[in-house]
């Protein structure tokens, strides 16, 4: 089976009324996967795909189990190699939360993302809190889960700043993948050794 035909498998799976309320569909586990893609610590693949499901979904048979995790890690280390390549992220849907928010795949994405980013929170900010939450503001706002906030309502209500906000997220991904993935130093073996 092709990449492509687990993927559409994988997205039938995620978007089936079945799950648990909590699970992410496929486009909210796209967000989420590319959050623990660049999260500084790895998270255990256990855990991560738990969290996504909130419950244990009721697999038709271990076949079935072992496919749709499988594909879940393959589409994370995919994501994984999208980042840390040149060309910004293709998101699997429009970078427009449209009329209506609350209903754009857009909004479910980064929401997503955010959940992945509130499984280690604590280490998302840890070595550059500033520049972490300057890129990572247009998602936060697309996500719309802090709108109670009066910073965020304010930025919410500007149509042509949140438009323009979202259309930023493929590079802002990059750019925070090179932040929290790339080394601060070199290796020990390429540092000048003391005479």
């Amino acid at each position: 089976m092709s990449f492509a035909e687990q993927l559409s498998r994988l997205q039938a799976f995620l978007d089936a009324d079945d799950l648990h309320d909590e699970a992410l569909d496929y486009v909210a586990a796209h967000g989420y996967l590319t959050a623990l893609s660049i999260c500084p610590d790895p998270v255990p693949e256990r855990e991560w795909i738990d969290a996504l499901f909130a419950e244990a979904p009721h697999y038709r048979s271990d076949a079935e189990k072992v496919e749709i995790e499988s594909t879940l890690i393959q589409l994370k280390a995919h994501i994984g190699r999208q980042l840390a390549s040149d060309e910004d992220m293709e998101l699997p849907c429009d970078l427009d939360l449209g009329e209506v928010p609350d209903d754009s795949d857009l909004r479910g994405w980064c929401i997503g993302f955010m959940e992945g980013v509130f499984l280690r929170e604590e280490v998302w900010f840890e070595d550059a809190e500033d520049e972490v939450s300057e890129l990572l503001l247009p998602i936060m706002v697309g996500s719309g889960l802090f709108d109670e906030q009066p910073e965020f309502d304010e930025i919410a209500r500007d149509r042509d700043l949140v438009d323009s906000m979202v259309d930023q997220i493929p590079e802002l991904l990059t750019a925070l993948f090179l932040l929290c993935q790339a080394p601060e130093e070199k290796p020990a073996l390429l540092k000048p050794r003391p005479h």
